[in-house]
């Protein structure tokens, strides 16, 4: 009969060499784990059908089949147990498909014990499948079906260590996906750090991400870490990823494969366990097929995609997100909506999405009167209205709104033309974010190609 210690966890190590088999139950053992061993798939898939695991090491080529059959066996018959697939060395395509079959992660050969130290730790913290994402703010509101499949989805991916490319429009509720899919993760106790690639001038990001010794170049006057360092054993967020340079994006590829970085001025990399996760309102493969970004890396950070819908996929959902935004900023009054407003946000397109539903919220809390929201106070004005070419004589040359936006761009234009389209140093000029800047040129359709010579 065979004894197996009570709360130990057991792991099931797939591999045809003798050798490599020694060296990772070894090392497992070590770690204080139950180990067991299996020499091809076949074995692998009767070992899983016979008793339970915490975790499971497979290699990807064997005699009788490839680790991505045991993957499936486990994603298939809904097994929980997290499963890792040792690759051939730099073998990007492999990597890539054991985490879309559904891999909690992959190791390359030769293992470094390390990494498998890194890999077994951080599965083993794994929160159960039907842990719930936490209350709170951070909530994705709605009972649309885009929205139920999109929080679905988040469930989903937040078991898994592959990188999740999160896509939508400006102000969708890209950067709260991402925080949602952390908060479920084995690494919500560990680093968040959020990126945003496009406000990092093109000469500081290599220190940036990979950080600098001492000396490294003048004004090094102290050793610095760089985001991957900060974000080790946690989490790395590169919100508009689209906006990297292509130098960059070959650098990025590299620390994402190898798991490694070296920063500027020293001699050695360093490992990091790093996952990624990056969003862009871009459309990623078009910038791909234009030549603006690495095909390799697009790959390599799209292993799963996560679509956010708009405001104009959920209409039935915007009464319930307004009234929770309301809550959120009306404070100590009790400002509440008309049901005429309450249409009227449902009717509206919403191009800026959530995020100008609360800059339209906010000023109708300014303007209402009596506590409550009507129509005016909302200050939209229909689609359909903005474009009839026939205006009454008494509105004048432009709507307000028309006449608002033009002059915005004209102030806009005039800072960046002042600062050769510096978007950064526009900002200061304007008093604004970089952030907000970049929103305010999106909206207002303001590009390069607005530059003066």
């Amino acid at each position: 009969m065979t004894l197996r210690i009570v709360n130990v966890p057991r792991v099931l190590v797939v591999d045809d060499e003798a050798d490599i088999l020694e060296l990772l139950e070894l090392a497992l053992v070590r770690m204080g784990l139950e180990v067991v061993r299996a020499s091809n798939v076949r074995q692998a898939k009767e070992c899983l059908d016979s008793g339970s695991f915490d975790l499971c090491l497979t290699d990807m080529r064997m005699p009788d089949g490839e680790g991505l059959e045991v993957v499936r066996y486990i994603s298939e018959r809904g097994l929980d147990v997290p499963v890792a697939v040792i690759t051939a060395h730099g073998n990007l395509e492999n990597a890539v498909a054991v985490l879309k079959a559904g891999a909690f992660d992959y190791l390359s050969k030769p293992v470094a014990l390390d990494q498998l130290r890194t890999l077994v730790t951080s599965a083993l913290r794994l929160p159960a499948s039907n842990v719930a994402i936490k209350e709170g703010e951070n909530t994705l509101l709605g009972s649309s079906p885009a929205m139920v499949q999109a929080r679905e989805l988040i469930g989903r991916v937040a078991r898994s260590q592959a990188p999740v490319h999160i896509s939508g429009e400006s102000g969708s509720g890209k950067e709260l996906a991402a925080c949602l899919i952390v908060e479920k993760s084995a690494r919500r106790d560990q680093p968040f750090i959020a990126v945003n690639c496009g406000a990092i001038p093109e000469n500081l990001m290599e220190s940036e991400f990979f950080g600098y010794r001492k000396g490294a170049f003048t004004g090094a006057d102290k050793d610095k870490e760089g985001f991957f360092q900060a974000a080790n054993q946690g989490t790395l967020f590169l919100d508009e990823v689209a906006d990297l340079p292509m130098m960059m994006q070959v650098k990025l590829l590299r620390a994402i494969q190898e798991k490694k970085v070296r920063r500027i001025g020293a001699t050695q990399e360093e490992p990091v366990d790093v996952r990624i996760l990056s969003a862009t309102h871009h459309d990623l493969a078009k910038c791909v097929q234009q030549g603006e970004f690495r095909q390799d890396l697009y790959y390599r950070l799209n292993v799963i995609s996560l679509q956010m819908p708009s405001l104009r996929e959920m209409r039935e959902d915007i009464p319930e997100i307004a009234c929770r935004i309301l809550e959120r900023l009306r404070g100590s009054s009790n400002a509440k909506f008309s049901a005429q407003a309450l249409n009227e946000l449902a009717r509206y397109d919403f191009p800026g999405n959530v995020r100008e539903l609360e800059n339209v919220i906010e000023r109708a809390l300014a303007l209402c009167q009596n506590d409550v929201i009507t129509p005016a106070d909302l200050q939209l004005m229909p689609v359909q209205s903005a474009q009839v070419e026939d205006r009454s004589e008494g509105a004048g040359k432009y709507p307000l709104t028309d006449y608002l936006d033009r002059i915005e761009r004209e102030i806009i234009l005039e800072a960046l033309h002042q600062t050769h389209f510096n978007r950064t140093s526009a900002a200061k000029i304007l008093g604004v974010t970089f952030r907000a800047l970049r929103y305010r040129m999106e909206r207002l359709s303001i590009t390069d190609k607005d530059k003066v010579d």
